[in-house]
């Protein structure tokens, strides 16, 4: 079964063409028995977001709805959908038909070759200059702190194969950062062109603090950084020896040298300056690690939503294996 699992932020106008389109999609290419993941990252519209959400609860029964009762971010939403889904491949999409359904065909197809996780990438996004700007910047910080492959590249459009998923969910830190979890598990991985279509309605709901606190969660998954301060600490201490002994030489060559004063208290702003640069990147690290031995949540669920049929299905199964139990207790063969 295909599980496909779609973070919602104030996409009351769009979760249903989304749903709907790929409905099509998937019944066009006949891929079998699938199911929708739908979970509400806590929108703040009123409620519009979640009422769309519960009206394709009773109109699919292959539609289930988490409620997050506080905001967890895009990655950690997706967490809680693979953490309540229930198939054995697994697809994240977003909710505004960027991540266009009638791509999914080449994502499947690269994924039938028997790679472990697909991602469909773009080679022409229709974000704006900043969003792609700060997509660059991410995708060389992944390389040099993640390792990731060269040739690789990524986006939230997705296929992972159930092991994949069952390690991912094993992750419970509220610094989630999924392409750092992948990689952990397997580079079994490959990437597909697929065409980025316009997005449909509003804009962007990632603001440049959201993007800043999505990109910080790299950290939980490298320590290079703290690597790079070794490293600097020991370059700028050399150059601190040599330009002393510089010092030394150059008074005693010439007596009358003038030390300045300038001179002196910008090398002092700047080296202190360095020092509480990594100071608070050792900072950071110890927090994280204070608030994961906290048990900080990645998320938090208010309630599940699924079609009524379902629930009647998986209710008849429970009695009956409650029914079998009793009757096996009794010593009678079924």
């Amino acid at each position: 079964m295909y599980s496909i699992i779609i973070p919602c932020y104030n996409s009351s106008h769009t979760i249903r063409k989304v749903v709907e389109t790929t409905i099509e999609e998937m019944d066009k290419l006949d891929r079998g028995e699938y199911e929708f993941v739908l979970v509400d990252d806590c929108s703040p519209d009123g409620g519009a977001t979640v009422a769309e959400l519960l009206s394709l609860v009773r109109d699919y029964d292959c539609v289930r709805v988490a409620e997050l009762a506080k905001n967890a971010g895009q990655h950690n939403a997706v967490m809680a959908g693979l953490n309540l889904a229930k198939g054995d491949v697994f697809i994240a999409m977003d909710d505004d038909m960027q991540t266009h359904p009638s791509q999914l065909k080449y994502l499947l197809d690269e994924f039938d070759k028997g790679y472990d996780i697909v991602y469909g990438y773009y080679p022409e996004k229709k974000h704006s200059k900043f969003r792609n700007f700060g997509s660059f910047v991410n995708y060389m910080t992944v390389r040099i702190l993640l390792k990731k492959p060269k040739d690789l590249k990524t986006s939230s459009f997705w296929v992972i194969r159930k092991f994949v998923r069952d390690y991912a969910i094993q992750y419970k830190s509220a610094y989630t950062h999924l392409q750092g979890l992948f990689l952990r598990t397997t580079r079994n991985i490959s990437s597909v062109p697929i065409q980025h279509f316009e997005r449909e309605y509003g804009s962007s709901n990632y603001t440049l603090k959201k993007l800043l606190k999505l990109w910080s969660n790299i950290l939980g998954f490298s320590i290079v950084p703290l690597q790079l301060a070794t490293i600097l600490g020991y370059f700028f201490s050399l150059i601190g020896i040599i330009g002393a002994v510089g010092v030394v030489i150059q008074k005693l060559i010439r007596p009358m040298t003038y030390i300045g004063w300038p001179s002196m208290m910008v090398a002092i702003c700047f080296f202190s300056g360095l020092n509480l640069l990594f100071m608070g990147l050792i900072g950071e690290y110890v927090g994280r690690i204070f608030l994961g031995m906290s048990n900080n949540p990645q998320y938090v669920v208010r309630s599940v939503h699924e079609h009524e049929k379902v629930k009647e299905t998986e209710n008849g199964s429970q009695h009956a294996v409650q029914s079998k139990k009793v009757i096996q207790d009794k010593g009678v063969e079924t």
